[in-house]
Order: C-alpha cells, then sequence, then structure tokens
C-alpha cells in the first residue's frame, strides 16, 4: 500500500522560510510523478508546484515562482518544497501528491493518485 507523508510545516514570520519533505513509500513502481498542493481557508485546493519523475520538467504557480522550489533526494525516495520569503497569503495546508509516471508533471489534482494528510503551514505578518 502507498503511503504519502508530509512533514516540515510550521509557523514562520513574513520573510521567512520553511521546507516541506514528502515521502512516498509502499510502492511498486519507480517512476513518479508529485506535486505539491495547498488549500487555505474557505479556498479551493491549487496547485503549488510539480516536477516530472526525474525532475528534468517543472512547474510553479505564478504565485510562488522565485520563491519556491521542488526537488528530490539524490536517492528519489524524498521530496523536497523549499519555501523562501513567505508570505502571509501562502498560509494553508499543504499537500504532497504522486502519480505512477514516466512523463511528464502534473498540475491537476485529479490526475494524482496518491495524497498525504497535509501539514500546516502558518506565515504571520
Amino acid at each position: 500500500q502507498v503511503q504519502v507523508v508530509e512533514s516540515g510545516g510550521g509557523l514562520v514570520q513574513a520573510g521567512g522560510s520553511l521546507r516541506l519533505s514528502c515521502t512516498v513509500s509502499g510502492r511498486t513502481f519507480t517512476s513518479y510523478a508529485t506535486g505539491w498542493f495547498r488549500q487555505a481557508p474557505g479556498k479551493e485546493r491549487e496547485i503549488v508546484a510539480a516536477t516530472s519523475w526525474d525532475g528534468r520538467s517543472t512547474y510553479y504557480a505564478d504565485s510562488v515562482k522565485g520563491r519556491f522550489t521542488i526537488s528530490s533526494h539524490t536517492t528519489k525516495m524524498i521530496e523536497y518544497l523549499q519555501m523562501n520569503n513567505l508570505k502571509p497569503e501562502d498560509t494553508a495546508v499543504y499537500y504532497c501528491a504522486a502519480k505512477q509516471s514516466g512523463g511528464g508533471y502534473y498540475t491537476s489534482d485529479y490526475e494524482y493518485d496518491y495524497w498525504g494528510q497535509g501539514t500546516q503551514v502558518t506565515v504571520s505578518s
């Protein structure tokens, strides 16, 4: 059974940084694309960043370009979302999602097969 687990959320002041981690365990497939989504109170879930299985293709929402970076540990077992220059509007529950794939990245939540439980990120002004 595939499990996706996020960690690294917390409370930070505006301008600060956080790094979220995501582990995908129990999988039998070796290639998977990863996406980071977030959902703020009263808002729909939105894509933040996504990467192809090999990390060669990445996508960032306009709202986080230049501030967030998606990457993988060299063993491809852990995915990261480095978040710099955080703003109060970045406050949300952040979710990691995985999809068995040998292709590119995916930006729609319905395209992903496996989801983590979410980690809260709160940015104070």
